[in-house]
């Protein structure tokens, strides 16, 4: 039952910048030191393939990204500076969101230390993500051991705009977003059910919400279910202007991951975004996702 995390350093940004790309490594010492995953394993991710990427990403777009010859401009939509430490982390991403869905398939539950990287379309990139990890692992997994349904439930408080998009039309994988209505991007694709929440939703109303889009899952029956949790619906979040609490993001994730397993969907967890002052509470949120699923399915 291994979860995977990109073996790769801190993304190289210059002072001040707003990405806190340090979270990663601050997630994975804290699980290492309490033992989450001691049972499971915590494995390194492969990089995906170009061949992987070309399911869902414009080759041209792929080519100059991994040369280092993608533009000032379409990086400034990314909004980190191009690195080789940013392809290398990209790649890991995506493979590692590919080696958690299979292994979910065989285990009933994984999950990767990243992921969740939902702006990034077919072209472009933007909102800090590069290639879009979880649409690759949907399309790689479709045909694989059965799977012949996928649902992508985006709990990340800003809607999956690229993963929407990248799914128009497609039956055979169902997206399903719960964000905040008012919040990045500014411009939103449909997903198969849009859930927007207003400004400080908290916990009562939100898990509400989360009621009705498990409820759409579960008519989907989809056979894997790709788990984007996200830490930035947090009171605390400085880009995340809902008022979730800790204990609510916990109930927020045992709701889904018990709803999973009781109604035997295998389950890949990425972590999606989070941006609070101090990152410790981020940090915390995540540990709190990992910590309920060995809870529920006892790692």
């Amino acid at each position: 039952m291994p979860f995977f995390f990109p073996e790769t350093p801190d993304l190289p940004l210059p002072p001040g910048h707003r990405f806190p790309a340090a979270k990663y490594r601050m997630l994975r010492e804290r699980a290492h030191a309490e033992g989450i995953f001691a049972s499971a394993g915590l494995l390194p991710s492969p990089l995906a393939t170009r061949e992987n990427l070309l399911l869902v990403h414009d080759a041209t777009y792929v080519d100059a990204m991994i040369a280092g010859e993608i533009g000032a401009d379409a990086m400034r939509r990314i909004g980190v500076p191009w690195s080789t430490v940013l392809v290398e982390r990209s790649l890991a991403t995506v493979g590692g969101s590919i080696a958690a869905a299979r292994a979910a398939i065989r285990d009933g539950i994984s999950g990767q230390l990243a992921g969740g990287t939902h702006h990034a379309h077919r072209d472009f990139g933007s909102g800090y993500c590069v290639f879009n990890d979880l649409a690759v692992a949907a399309l790689a997994l479709l045909g694989e051991a059965g799977v012949a349904r996928i649902t992508i439930l985006d709990l990340d408080v800003h809607q999956g705009d690229g993963t929407a998009a990248l799914f128009a039309g497609e039956r055979r994988v169902q997206t399903v977003s719960i964000h905040g209505e008012k919040n990045f991007p500014f411009r939103k694709y449909p997903s198969d059910l849009d859930i927007a929440l207003a400004d400080g939703t908290g916990d009562i109303a939100y898990l509400a919400a989360l009621d009705r889009a498990l409820g759409a899952v579960a008519a989907f029956a989809p056979d894997l279910l790709l788990y984007l949790s996200g830490a930035d619906a947090l009171a605390c979040d400085r880009l995340g202007r809902l008022d979730l609490s800790h204990s609510g993001l916990m109930a927020r994730d045992a709701t889904v991951l018990r709803f999973a397993r009781a109604q035997h969907i295998p389950v890949a967890i990425a972590i999606g975004g989070g941006y609070a002052e101090p990152i410790d509470e981020t940090v915390e949120a995540y540990l709190g996702t990992f910590r309920t699923a060995r809870a529920i399915y006892g790692f």
